[in-house]
């Protein structure tokens, strides 16, 4: 009796976890991770690039639950399986990576605005870490059972991760696929865009890890290029059932075209702009070439310290210990406290 209740309280099966009687769908678990993944990441370059650590998790709070809603919004105007009607159904599926990046970076600017903390900058250090969040997430279509491409007949190509076995039972999912003897084999798309985000993510990684040479944006930029290119090439070979075409349009086709084509006219101007300003495309000829001298953050009373990762961190002094921290809080509150000088007025 005790092991039957254990079983229905904890367990797994081919779609998900269940804890304390509640299924956690692996499609959230990669979500997630890739999330907790990308922030860290965007703090190590926030601190590498002369910025707030901190700020990170500000913005984490933010735009997170905001890319979600941009995310569901987007599947719910665009799927015409789905409808605005059902927007507050999660569960049952349909957030769209587009969606979610449109909604997150339009937060994180709102963010950067009130906190007075320059846009283009703290976007280098996020934005990029987005393809590797994508990467991770698209393992949760292969749990999903979601997001491939044709049949693939040659019986020598069937074998994952080129293919991977679909079953035509609803109620079978990705890992439950392989043991169905009815599966068919379909390209596995959603592995090619995974591997190929992850590449992205590698080179724009390094790239911004290494570059400090104004202007800020180009990182940013970039990552819309990459990742409009990616979502050109592979949504028109997806399955017809994963397409968003609302009203026959092609929506996340439409909107990948976009983001390449603004990308790269968004480099031309950051670069003009740099000219205009500097007399030079990149860095500079009148002035400072880096465009990460400044320390900066969007806390008052947040003082830069020295770091091995900050590419400027030998122009701080040693991170304050313990001790030296807690006589400064003793020092702020003893001047709270301290009676104010009325020069005898009464």
């Amino acid at each position: 009796m005790t092991s039957s209740l254990l079983a229905v309280e904890f367990g797994a099966n081919e779609r998900g976890i269940i804890l304390f009687g509640f299924e956690i769908y692996y499609y959230a678990i990669c979500i997630v991770c890739g999330m907790i993944l990308a922030a860290v990441l965007s703090a190590l370059l926030m601190k590498r690039r002369n910025m707030s650590v901190d700020f990170i998790f500000l913005l984490f709070v933010v735009c997170i639950p905001t890319a979600i809603i941009g995310a569901r919004l987007f599947s719910c105007l665009t799927d015409p399986n789905l409808g605005i009607g059902r927007f507050f159904d999660f569960r049952d599926g349909g957030l769209s990576i587009t969606g979610g990046v449109i909604g997150g970076v339009l937060a994180g600017f709102v963010v950067c605005l009130i906190k007075k903390v320059n846009f283009l900058r703290a976007a280098d250090c996020v934005v990029i870490n987005i393809l590797i969040a994508q990467s991770l997430g698209r393992w949760g279509n292969f749990f999903n059972a979601e997001v491939y491409g044709g049949v693939v007949e040659n019986p020598s190509l069937q074998w994952f991760p080129f293919a991977v076995p679909i079953s035509p039972d609803p109620y079978t999912y990705g890992i439950g696929s392989f043991s169905d003897p009815s599966s068919t084999w379909h390209y596995a798309f959603f592995f090619y865009e995974s591997v190929i985000n992850l590449i992205g993510w590698a080179i724009l990684f390094t790239f911004t890890w290494f570059r400090k040479s104004k202007p800020n944006g180009i990182s940013t930029c970039l990552y819309f290029v990459w990742y409009g290119t990616v979502r050109s090439i592979m949504e028109p070979l997806r399955d017809p059932e994963f397409i968003l075409n609302a009203g026959g349009v092609p929506w996340s086709l439409v909107f990948s075209l976009l983001m390449v084509g603004l990308g790269i006219c968004a480099i031309l101007v950051l670069m003009i702009l740099n000219f205009r300003k500097e007399k030079a495309f990149i860095g500079s000829r009148v002035g400072d070439p880096c465009a990460i001298t400044e320390y900066m953050t969007p806390y008052k009373d947040d003082k830069p310290y020295y770091s091995k990762i900050n590419m400027f961190g030998d122009k701080y002094p040693p991170k304050p210990t313990k001790e030296e921290l807690k006589r400064e809080k003793e020092r702020r509150e003893a001047e709270k406290h301290k009676p104010r000088d009325d020069g005898g007025r009464q």
